[in-house]
């Protein structure tokens, strides 16, 4: 087996292969002629590209077919994954390296939004046969994409400070008044965690629930009456110096928790346990969800029609639903898995079993997410 090639573009060579792709004369040629190499795109943070190196290393060891990896860190300023796909198909590129792509949330919305859903190859579930025991599904592109792993954020709490966390969405606007300080959420911009707080709370004034996964400009009007919630809460939330403080990422607003320097904030399930169990944060740190919940979401793999070894990209789909990738999703990065767990061994994630990935609650709203973070930073984020 050739050792596997793991690319971090720059920004140069991203928007090379955006604009130019790989057609008969680059490696996607080579992958049409002999249907070995599969092409894997995916972006997000370090802890998804290092999930991903490993169960690639793992595929190639079981497989003929040799699949490497293209990923694309996100927050990096460079051409994101989303307008790669788009402005391959809009080219009318074939024979690209575009040979399977992890896909998901607002990136999805985008896409489906910009160039449709027929983008991506109507999927055939006769070549995924470990797909039988998986019931959730994306109803942004249900048949066209393969959900893989479950992701949602919950409210992260100390459970030495606060024994009996809040159940209901105004329970917990009533502990965060009723203690001020000892609340975060981070800047919506920085990372999911935030933005689904800031999200939720001001869809959850919106009674049209298909608001939730529409990036229609129509409702950035509806949204004053959720961000006039927010600055109502402005005041209550963690403060530093006398001033209040939204910290950095999602990885900011979990500091402050594991230090002590507040009791509560919305947090990646997956972030939580996976550093829980690893002794990055105390044990005492808990999760627990609220009514209505923060949202969650599901993970999605891809073919775009315009790639070059969709029998491979197959075979890695049907891989990641097996039992030995499911475990390898919970135990190195808590991934929520999408299939059976009866024989598999969930001995520390025992809380992921509990959270049921039909019940997420999606908002998915593409571009009108920058819209929102942007509103977040004019009105909320210069408050004093």
């Amino acid at each position: 087996m050739k050792l596997k090639r793991v690319l971090a573009l720059g920004a140069a060579a991203i928007l090379a292969l955006g604009t130019i792709g790989c057609g008969a004369g680059g490696a996607a040629g080579e992958s049409s002629a002999d249907n070995k190499k599969l092409t894997i795109w995916a972006t997000g943070s370090d802890n998804v590209r290092q999930i991903y190196e490993a169960l690639i290393e793992d595929f190639n060891s079981k497989s003929d077919t040799e699949a490497e990896l293209q990923f694309l860190m996100s927050g990096t300023g460079t051409q994101g994954l989303t307008d790669m796909l788009v402005a391959a198909q809009k080219a009318g590129q074939t024979d690209t390296d575009y040979d399977l792509v992890d896909i998901g949330g607002d990136d999805l919305s985008k896409l489906i939004s910009q160039i449709g859903v027929e983008a991506f190859e109507k999927l055939d579930t006769t070549k995924i046969p470990n797909a039988a025991s998986v019931t959730a599904k994306d109803t942004q592109g249900d048949g066209y994409v393969q959900p893989y792993r479950g992701t949602t954020v919950v409210l992260a709490y100390n459970s030495e400070t606060v024994p009996t966390p809040p159940t209901t969405e105004d329970e917990l606007v009533e502990w965060i008044k009723a203690n001020p300080g000892r609340f975060a959420y981070n800047t919506p911009g920085t990372g999911g965690a935030g933005d689904s707080f800031a999200r939720t709370s001001v869809y959850n004034f919106i009674d049209d629930e298909s608001a939730a996964t529409s990036d229609d400009e129509k409702w950035v009007e509806q949204w004053t009456e959720g961000f006039d919630f927010l600055k109502e809460l402005h005041p209550f939330m963690y403060q530093s110096g006398g001033s209040v403080v939204y910290p950095n990422k999602n990885q900011g607003a979990l500091d402050l928790l594991n230090q002590g320097e507040i009791d509560m904030c919305p947090n990646w399930a997956d972030m939580v346990l996976s550093q829980r169990a690893t002794g990055t944060i105390s044990d005492k740190i808990k999760i627990t969800t609220i009514t209505p919940s923060f949202s969650g979401s599901l993970q999605s793999l891809a073919i775009p029609t315009f790639g070059s070894n969709s029998e491979g990209a197959y075979e890695f789909i049907d891989y990641m639903l097996s039992e030995d990738a499911q475990t390898m999703l919970v135990e190195q990065m808590a991934a929520i898995p999408l299939i059976d767990t009866s024989n598999m061994d969930m001995t520390g994630y025992e809380d992921l079993e509990g959270l049921d990935v039909t019940q997420f609650r999606t908002l998915s709203i593409g571009d009108l997410g920058t819209q929102f973070d942007e509103k977040w930073d004019n009105e909320i984020g210069t408050l004093n």
